[in-house]
């Protein structure tokens, strides 16, 4: 357990001995400091919405909220096709 407790010691980070910062960015225009390299930019962590229905209202109509043309049946067989028969043989493929 005492290998466990030392694991938590907190200090400033900084680069291996005799290794730089990393380089700076193309477009950037000054080498960045350790703490900005570790401040997670504002896009990382958005802010939560949470907008809560304080009161029931009813939706808006919504025009494209419409059923099926066919009342949400298959569309029918073009005239004049016949369906493959089905079978559940198996056997060498036999090209048509």
């Amino acid at each position: 357990m005492s290998l466990l407790a030392g694991c938590g010691r907190v200090a400033d980070l900084e680069p291996a001995p005799g290794q730089p910062l990393p380089v700076k960015p193309l477009m950037a225009r000054a080498t960045p400091t350790p703490a900005e390299l570790l401040t997670a930019p504002p896009y990382a962590r958005p802010e939560r919405v949470d907008e809560l229905v304080r009161r029931s209202e009813p939706r808006k109509p919504d025009a494209f909220d419409l059923p099926p043309p066919t009342g949400s049946a298959a569309p029918p067989e073009p005239a004049g096709t016949d369906p493959d028969p089905v079978t559940n043989e198996t056997g060498p493929a036999v090209p048509q």
